[in-house]
């Protein structure tokens, strides 16, 4: 299937779309907040650049849009029709730069929790939310919004 708008009109869409300060990443902000939870924003100087550091808890959290960072198995995480090989190229490359912050954040010894952005939706939003705030407050080292705890020591992670 062909793009539904011209090349300029695509490139102005493409351009406007934030890397930062997304509607998900508000909405687990905002209900973490409200919760007591506080953190710094977009840690400039950790790898991957978090999207919330909680300094507390030793804990950094990323929430990863499902088309950018290609969620396995989410009905958002598609892939263009336009180009498609550079669109795979884009997210396999998407996929190993994270892979890499997050295990350069654990050998330093931070606790990682990756958030869906189709977790952060409607009612699930605030379930996501709740099972966020549960891990920061215990010890397990891992945290996915698309699987619950993941207890994962250094020792078991896939590239240890």
């Amino acid at each position: 299937m062909a793009d539904t708008v011209d090349a300029a009109t695509r490139s102005r869409i493409m351009a406007s779309i934030r890397g930062k300060d997304t509607k998900p990443e508000m909405v687990l902000r905002k209900s973490l907040h409200a919760r007591g939870f506080r953190y710094r924003l977009h840690g400039k100087g950790l790898p991957g650049k978090p999207d919330m550091v909680f300094r507390r808890f030793n804990a950094v959290c990323f929430v990863h849009g499902c088309f950018w960072h290609h969620h396995e198995g989410c009905r958002f995480a598609t892939t263009p029709a336009t180009r498609p090989d550079y669109w795979l190229s884009k997210f396999k490359g998407n996929q190993a730069r994270d892979k890499a912050a997050v295990a350069d954040l654990e050998e330093s010894g931070w606790r990682v929790a990756i958030v869906w952005e189709c977790d952060l939706k409607g009612q699930s939003a605030t379930t996501t939310a709740e099972r966020v705030a549960r891990w920061l407050e215990s010890e397990e080292s891992t945290f996915h919004s698309d699987d619950g705890f993941v207890l994962r020591p250094p020792e078991a992670r896939e590239d240890a």
